[in-house]
């Protein structure tokens, strides 16, 4: 639970008489995020920023009164020193942070616990003077146009909206497409005139600024330009789920004018029955209000069967071309409660809703709704592997759902149309030699020794896939999805140079384990040397003796495992439903998928485990396989062909949460998702057991599964530190991969990577499964809390300490326990997307193992969740302190120097922001500004993740199932 307070009171001035002292006037934002530890008892984490609003001060002592006697201080604070005594609480400045000029801030905290309850502090002093004044910012809406409002191109949008201010005036009114400023607006009414926008999904938003310098961002709204092709029915969305014994509506308009009164009917034209039109049936538009959508309103009857249905509706009118609209039954007798299929069909309907801008126009999932989105990816509308793999997911469900398979089948074609390169994005795949892989290039946990050297002096393995997979498929191309497309193509690299393709392949991460996103310079997946430097990007991450302009993708082998996953389970489902024809093709293309995959299982070089110096012996075989899903796999190769190289590596470093065991058991044994080659189904099978020993040897005394294990310790196969055990000669690592921040603090891998543990013991009945399962189910009910209210905390940063007993290598049974590692919990969390897959763990594991105290604690997070609700799905607030970061310096070598597609210079004075310059004209950004110049708190955002959304949807429709 988070709670922020800013005071607003008259500003003190009485000093201002006295020359020998400052007039004191100050603002103190206080926010504390609460959990709770037991029945009206718990701990706070409390934030507080001090802004000087008087004249410059060298010194200051805070003070503030608890409102109840069972708030405390505990002795951990940070930015200032801290006491207490009775109810009043004392911080005095640093010796860093005394002196505040006017308008400068500081931010400080401390830990606290409370009995009772935990309200927020109503009154603050500075130097024995009242603090105030806070400004409060302006409210915004739109008021036009409104969301899903259709136009015809070349349109002319009239843009309004709303603003007031309660204790100023309104500045101004900006008004957005996405993050491009259209125009502005300085008196009331507000308003714009966007002309000649051509064909295109859009977004637009008002940011009302008053005279204090505060701003707010209206909510954005959703529209459509259409190509003018005369008079036309605007039906949207086309497709719709209906719940049984439910209603669900879809819209309709006119794409332009009309001369008189146009009559539109809507009537069942074949299908399933039980769909019929509840209202809407007979709609008229006049010249007035033939741009305002009316609801067509479908019901579905209650039945007898346990099959979902689908009907076609007529949308006409005369003189218009007849729209189609096809319906899908969500039927209740599928095994699911009819209240959580209803809610996965909303969702369903939302995300798939153009208004609420999950998708591009070109039909690829976004990352997140939300532009201004710095995590992983670096923006919020590019998108990942991941996404897409949730979204053969979502279709999955929706399959089983309703029986509809098409949805399924688009999403797994538009994956291969935009993530999974072509033969066209990676042409030279002919020359490459699986005897020579690739060049060994060494990585540094120390981003300022990149450029790296490459080698060829050190020995590399060969590769035993390339020559099986090449006689499987017919083409040395690589079927697997690169992890990062520009969707917008905001970056503006377009694919190969192009500039204006989209959406467009490019990465960010290039330089080892202490590169957080902050420190990345994005660069295209195809290198043609048109952007950055002499050399492109190359020479910031490689130092070699010439370049050559080439192409380049990275696979996240946790995607293409849960797109096999989802296949899993859409085979499954279809073929109850005795329509596995319908989606044979896409589950074969699975199978095919999973069978490349296997390069995840490979060191980066080919080199067999157990390797501590560049020395070691190279792979031979399958004898440099560790049969784990390591962290990446990636390939590339020239872009000119008379070049004739190629290359692949895998990597080195395998991540807990990673693994996927659903999947290799399903690669393995299950006859439509075999793979082709001679020996991929084997190599699935060893996969899971080890899988499965993994996980066993990382589980700690609690339950909770801790990091991994690296063949190449520290990235250039330094020799491990004595005492460190081994897993099949790798080397334990509690933070795999990335330490910034460190890679295994997230419940979220916990959640995520249990859950498949969960599906494989409910598909098969693994007994290796279920014992992780009982251990580590135990442990994340102990300490998630489920209030009075309905409200959840769950596990967020966890901290380890430890390690696995012992060294491990055998080819069957399980490792030992592990009474000396463990792990504790150092904050908590209500997020949304993580709750729905802690959710999927429980309820797997309650169906098999018959738990009802994990059942009921599922429906509890579940029903949690969905008092989240918002238009476009559930989201909680989050406040990002990490953008503080956004100014972080971007490291480039000494003397290097070169240009981003816009002309923002990339040079060695480069920051995050400064080679992302477009971040400046994102709606958000003048919240985030003001926390970077010490005038305002840190920004809060209800972000909405495709992912997260994702989760929870399936988490309903799976509980209904299960839980009928």
């Amino acid at each position: 639970m988070a709670t922020t307070l800013v005071l607003a009171a008259g500003t003190t001035t009485t000093l201002a008489a006295l020359p020998a002292h400052a007039a004191v006037a100050c603002d103190v934002t206080y926010a504390a995020n609460q959990w709770t530890s037991g029945p009206g008892q718990g701990g706070f984490t409390a934030n507080l920023t001090l802004k000087n609003t008087g004249d410059p001060i060298t010194s200051w002592t805070l003070g503030f009164d608890f409102p109840t006697t069972g708030q405390k201080y505990t002795p951990t604070g940070w930015s200032a020193n801290w006491s207490q005594s009775g109810t009043r609480v004392t911080a005095t400045n640093m010796p860093w942070n005394g002196s505040l000029a006017t308008g400068a801030s500081t931010t400080l905290g401390f830990n606290g616990t409370w009995t009772g309850s935990n309200p927020s502090p109503t009154s603050f002093t500075v130097n024995g003077v009242t603090c105030g004044g806070a400004n409060t910012p302006p409210t915004v809406a739109l008021t036009s146009p409104t969301a899903g409002q259709t136009f015809t191109a070349p349109a002319t949008v009239a843009i309004a909206a709303n603003a007031a201010d309660t204790d100023g005036t309104v500045s101004k009114v900006d008004f957005y497409q996405g993050s491009t400023l259209l125009g502005t607006d300085t008196s009331a009414p507000y308003g714009y005139n966007w002309q000649n926008v051509p064909a295109g999904s859009y977004s637009i938003t008002a940011k009302a600024t008053d005279n204090g310098g505060a701003t707010t961002t209206s909510a954005p709204v959703g529209i459509t330009v259409s190509q003018n092709t005369g008079p036309a029915l605007v039906v949207s969305p086309a497709t719709i789920s209906v719940p049984e014994q439910g209603t669900a509506s879809f819209g309709v308009k006119l794409s332009q004018a009309p001369a008189a009164n146009v009559t539109v009917t809507t009537a069942r034209t074949s299908g399933d029955t039980d769909l019929t039109v509840g209202s809407g049936g007979t709609l008229t538009f006049t010249p007035a209000n033939w741009n305002t959508a009316q609801n067509v309103t479908l019901a579905a009857a209650n039945d007898a069967d346990t099959t979902s249905g689908t009907a076609e509706f007529t949308v006409s009118a005369t003189g218009y071309t007849p729209v189609k609209v096809t319906a899908s039954e969500a039927d209740d007798d599928l095994g699911g409660d009819n209240e959580y299929v209803k809610r996965f069909v909303e969702m369903y309907n939302e995300l798939h809703d153009p208004a609420n801008g999950y998708f591009s126009p070109e039909g690829v999932p976004y990352h997140s709704v939300e532009t201004f989105m710095v995590e992983a990816p670096d923006q919020g509308h590019e998108t990942t592997s991941e996404a897409y793999s949730y979204y053969l997911w979502l279709e999955a469900t929706y399959g089983q759902v309703t029986g509809d398979w098409a949805k399924f089948n688009n999403a797994w074609a538009s994956m291969e149309k935009y993530i999974i390169p072509s033969t066209a994005d990676q042409p030279t795949n002919s020359f490459y030699n699986p005897s020579k892989p690739a060049t060994y290039a060494a990585e540094y946990n120390d981003i300022k020794q990149y450029p790296t050297q490459i080698d060829s002096g050190v020995s590399v393995g060969t590769d035993p896939l390339a020559n099986e997979l090449k006689s499987a498929y017919g083409t040395g191309d690589v079927y697997g999805m690169h992890w990062l497309l520009d969707v917008d193509n905001t970056y503006g690299f377009g694919r190969c140079g192009d500039g204006t393709t989209k959406p467009a392949y490019i990465n960010t991460y290039q330089r080892g384990p202490e590169e957080s996103v902050f420190e990345t310079i994005p660069q295209p997946s195809c290198d043609t040397f048109k952007h950055g430097g002499t050399n492109g990007y190359l020479d910031l991450f490689i130092k070699d003796s010439s370049y050559a302009k080439q192409w380049k993708y990275t696979n996240a082998p946790d995607a293409d495992a849960r797109a096999v996953q989802a296949a899993y389970w859409a085979q499954t489902w279809a073929k109850q439903q005795g329509k596995e024809s319908q989606i044979s093709a896409s589950v074969a293309k699975a199978a095919k998928m999973g069978d490349y995959l296997r390069y995840a299982m490979y060191d980066k070089y080919f080199k067999k485990p157990g390797c501590t110096s560049t020395s070691c012996a190279p792979g031979t075989g399958k004898d440099a396989s560790n049969y784990l899903l390591s962290w990446y796999y990636a390939w590339g190769g020239a872009t000119d062909s008379s070049a004739g190289w190629a290359w692949r590596i895998g990597s080195s470093h395998n991540h807990s949460g990673y693994q996927n065991p659903l999947a290799a058991w399903a690669l393995a044994n299950v006859a439509e998702l075999k793979p082709k080659s001679g020996t991929g189904v084997a190599d699935w099978s060893t996969s899971l057991t080890r899988q499965l020993q993994f996980y066993t040897w990382l589980q700690s005394a609690e339950g909770a599964i801790a990091g991994g294990a690296t063949n190449s310790w520290e990235g250039h196969y330094a020799t491990p530190p004595t005492g460190l055990p081994k897993f099949h000669g790798m080397t334990y690592d509690w933070q795999p991969v990335y330490h910034d921040p460190p890679s295994n603090q997230w419940f979220g891998f916990q959640a995520w990577t249990m859950e498949r543990v969960a599906e494989l013991y409910y598909a098969s009945g693994n007994a290796d499964a279920k014992a992780l399962l009982d251990k580590w189910v135990s442990w994340a009910m102990a300490n998630t809390t489920i209030n009075a209210d309905g409200t959840y905390q769950i596990p967020s940063t966890l901290k380890w300490t430890g390690q696995p007993v012992a060294d491990f290598s055998s080819p069957n049974g399980m490792p030992p326990a592990n009474p000396g590692l463990h792990v504790t919990i150092a904050d908590y969390t209500n997020d949304v997307g993580v709750a729905g897959s802690y959710a999927k763990t429980l309820m797997y594991y309650a169906a098999k193992a018959n738990n009802s105290a994990a059942r009921n604690m599922a429906k509890a997070l579940l029903d949690g969740v969905w008092k989240n609700r918002d238009a476009k799905g559930v989201s909680v607030p989050e406040t990002k302190t990490d953008y503080k970061r956004l100014n972080d310096p971007v490291y480039v070598p000494p003397g290097w120097s070169g240009k981003m597609p816009n002309g923002d210079t990339i040079n060695s004075g480069s920051t995050f922001m400064s080679i992302r310059s477009f971040y400046k004209n994102d709606p958000d950004w003048p919240k985030v500004n003001a926390y970077l110049q010490g005038t305002g708190p840190a920004p809060t955002f209800n972000y909405h993740r495709f992912w997260a959304q994702v989760d929870v949807a399936v988490a309903l429709a799976e509980y209904g199932r299960l839980f009928p």
